[in-house]
């Protein structure tokens, strides 16, 4: 799609979400809602999704290691604070990880592949961890809560998960997929999505390493959206963590999708549409998705003082490792 389209698509899909919103809300009692807030709950969200980082850079470590990228802590963790700074001005959370993308790459010379795969596994584990929790909130949620549409939307997100899985992972699938090569070319698509195929490709053979990745994903992924319901409690929406499993999947899958920068007003609308299925009123709902964004402003902070500050060198780095795949 063409710039100007795109432009034109954003700000349509913007202003129906900012239309849906204030066609729903009244903006006095949103404002006393978020007011009122409980600011402990809040600030116990924060702790979460700002502590998340950590874990979650030590498993990116250990997923370069594999593919013999060897970086230290320190520097990926700064990386990874400052993707969180860059996410906040691009139109998706995924323009964060093509900041450490970028910044890994320049590091390590010719390590592309490698560094891509390891990126762009985090999101496929973080989507099957996602999902994973959504079928376990669907299942604690039967007769107590009606999410409607939303359960047939994650039954297919899943599906389409296992597809693409055997497609990234099967060596079977190979064959099939050269075929299309001549297509991709033509597109100008051949060389990016190789790169990513190969770099997904190439962790096949780590079984045991991306078991555990799984695993600290999925428990990570449970005290991430623990921290939207707390966000949710903070503003007077009393409801047991349950369907928040089945809420946080598909916002996580929303916040990937480029619709406007950082998922603007379309996070918002997607609250009030979601828990205005559970019977909670538009403005504590709103103030919700409200609470929710500062979350990510508050994770973007470090990031934003190593950006100012210049605390992520650049420099080369001589790989003497080979990559493995």
């Amino acid at each position: 799609m063409s710039n100007p389209l795109r432009a034109v698509g954003t700000l349509a899909l913007g202003g129906l979400c900012i239309a849906y919103i204030l066609w729903k809300i009244d903006l006095g009692e949103t404002a006393h809602v978020l007011a009122n807030a409980n600011v402990p709950d809040f600030l116990l969200a924060a702790a979460i999704t700002i502590g998340a980082v950590l874990p979650l850079t030590w498993r990116w470590q250990r997923l370069l290691a594999a593919r013999g990228v060897d970086e230290g802590y320190g520097w990926l963790l700064r990386t990874a604070f400052t993707s969180y700074a860059v996410a906040q001005v691009l139109p998706t959370s995924l323009g964060g990880d093509a900041s450490r993308i970028f910044s890994t790459s320049r590091r390590h010379r010719g390590s592309t592949t490698a560094v891509t795969g390891s990126v762009l596994l985090e999101r496929v584990l973080g989507g099957f961890a996602t999902l994973l929790l959504a079928a376990v909130g669907f299942l604690l949620a039967i007769g107590r809560y009606d999410v409607g549409a939303y359960l047939w939307i994650e039954a297919a997100i899943l599906v389409a998960s296992v597809v693409g899985a055997f497609v990234l992972f099967s060596r079977r699938a190979r064959r099939p997929l050269a075929r299309h090569v001549g297509l991709l070319r033509w597109l100008r698509l051949e060389r990016p999505l190789r790169t990513a195929y190969e770099g997904l490709h190439g962790y096949r053979s780590h079984g045991r390493l991306l078991a555990w990745s799984f695993v600290l994903t999925t428990v990570v992924q449970v005290f991430r959206v623990l921290g939207i319901w707390l966000v949710a409690r903070a503003v007077g929406v009393h409801l047991s963590p349950r369907p928040f499993f089945v809420l946080g999947p598909l916002l996580f899958l929303v916040m990937l999708v480029p619709f406007t920068v950082n998922g603007l007003a379309v996070r918002e609308a997607f609250f009030v549409s979601f828990l205005g299925t559970l019977h909670v009123p538009a403005d504590p709902a709103f103030a919700t998705g409200f609470l929710f964004y500062l979350l990510s402003l508050a994770s973007a902070i470090p990031g934003a003082i190593l950006l100012m500050t210049g605390a992520v060198p650049m420099r080369r780095k001589d790989m003497s490792a080979k990559i493995r795949t």
